[in-house]
């Protein structure tokens, strides 16, 4: 059994990610970090991260940046194989985890889902053969998540970049712009209510037609399981770079 340490056990995806160990033969949630214990895991959960007196075989992280780096710290005192499934993470803040991955075997994606990912390799496909689009992406979560955009829209927005060779500019308000559309830049919009999973648009406007690629999450039990793939591949890998779904794939 791969014992695993949910940091952010508390959190929906924690307690997902939670679920789907208990459906699982291949792991055990060994104990679980958050800032309070609310007695309902069947896991010892610590509050203080220097509280820690159990060594899991992997880490699996849904919780806000500044938890992140807290458990990576613990993380790389033992050595310990650690996923990052948070979002929010600032360009100085991704830096600091390239770094990481050099001292310990690190994965991160914003995004556990496979279709996601395919859902970018069709995307950059497109862009690369409607280079005058104008590309706007539309993502849709619950009321209750703290960073905008998602992300999975930056994912999106990234590999079609890249396709690109980098040459677009993101524009995420328009409200105090009075200007035209620049071609040059990818929109892209947060939308938040209810209990909204996770919706993702691609929009390609050409002259008098557009073309839409859309995925929809219903369960966050995709993500969970995701990190669970990914926590099997990174268990046994070198600390040589910060790995992502694509090396996974």
């Amino acid at each position: 059994m791969i014992k695993v340490l949910i940091n952010g056990c508390n959190g929906k995806m924690g307690q997902e990610l939670a679920q789907a160990i208990k459906s699982s033969q291949d792991f055990e949630a060994v104990c679980g970090v958050d800032r309070i214990d609310t007695g309902d895991n069947p896991f010892p959960v610590f509050t203080n991260i220097t509280d820690i007196d159990i060594v899991p075989d992997v880490i699996i992280d849904f919780s806000v940046p500044v938890a992140t780096f807290a458990i990576l710290e613990f993380a790389k005192k033992h050595s310990i194989p650690t996923v990052v499934a948070t979002t929010g993470f600032s360009d100085k803040e991704l830096e600091k985890l390239e770094n990481y991955a050099k001292e310990f075997p690190l994965f991160r994606s914003a995004n556990m889902s496979y279709e996601i990912n395919l859902m970018a390799k069709i995307c950059q496909e497109i862009a690369a053969n409607s280079r005058e689009s104008d590309i706007e992406i539309v993502e849709t979560h619950h009321n209750r998540k703290i960073d905008a955009p998602s992300g999975t829209a930056l994912i999106l927005a990234d590999a079609i970049n890249e396709t690109l060779d980098n040459s677009m500019h993101y524009e995420y308000n328009r409200h105090s712009k009075k200007e035209k559309r620049d071609k040059k830049e990818i929109g892209i919009h947060s939308i938040r209510g209810g209990t909204e999973v996770g919706t993702h648009s691609v929009i390609f406007f050409g002259e008098n037609e557009s073309l839409e690629i859309k995925h929809t999450c219903t369960s966050r039990g995709v993500f969970a399981n995701g990190a669970l793939k990914a926590a099997s591949f990174i268990l046994h890998k070198e600390p040589t770079k910060l790995y992502s779904m694509n090396d996974m794939f």
